[in-house]
């Protein structure tokens, strides 16, 4: 038997799951993310929101240097500097969230990189994932490598899915 996490934040209350895999490790062969989690929060995605009230749930290391805001979500702390970012609101009503990661994709891939494993969500969220990859082309195919100011956008998006935009 794994560890026991228990969420209390803003969006969970008395949420329990259990760690069964390494952390960072023992990933389906096809999920293959560029980034892990305290990478993309270094860079600076989802305006520096996502994860300001639920620090507890993950290791503090995630946070050193963490690009977070203070108030509301400010698209000056994406590494793009632009919002690539769609209302949660518009993620539910196109059926995206799953009711024990109400915070979408990127709560579903902390999680799972910390070692939670939920086999039909896992595959759900690697298909999605492996979907977002039509980007990367379209940035290959309309930017001259290395070109970071074009399509920055696009490239915050794919930052926003584990996707090494940068490397683009």
């Amino acid at each position: 038997m794994g560890r026991l996490i228990t969420v209390n934040d803003r969006m969970q209350r008395t949420y329990r799951y259990e760690l069964t895999a390494p952390v960072g490790r023992t990933f389906d062969p096809e999920f293959r993310p560029q980034l892990t989690p305290a990478e993309m929060l270094r860079l600076g995605v989802f305006g520096g929101k996502y994860m300001t009230d639920c620090r507890d749930e993950f290791p503090p290391a995630w946070f050193k240097g963490a690009k977070l805001a203070n108030g509301r979500r400010d698209s000056t702390l994406n590494y793009f500097g632009v919002n690539a970012s769609q209302p949660l609101s518009e993620w539910r009503r196109k059926g995206w969230i799953h009711r024990d990661d109400p915070r979408g994709w990127f709560q579903w891939y902390c999680r799972y990189h910390m070692g939670r494993r939920m086999p039909d969500e896992d595959a759900r969220q690697i298909k999605r994932w492996k979907a977002i990859h039509r980007h990367v082309r379209q940035v290959q195919r309309n930017c001259e490598p290395g070109d970071l100011s074009c399509r920055r956008r696009q490239r915050q998006a794919l930052l926003h899915w584990a996707y090494d935009s940068r490397k683009l």
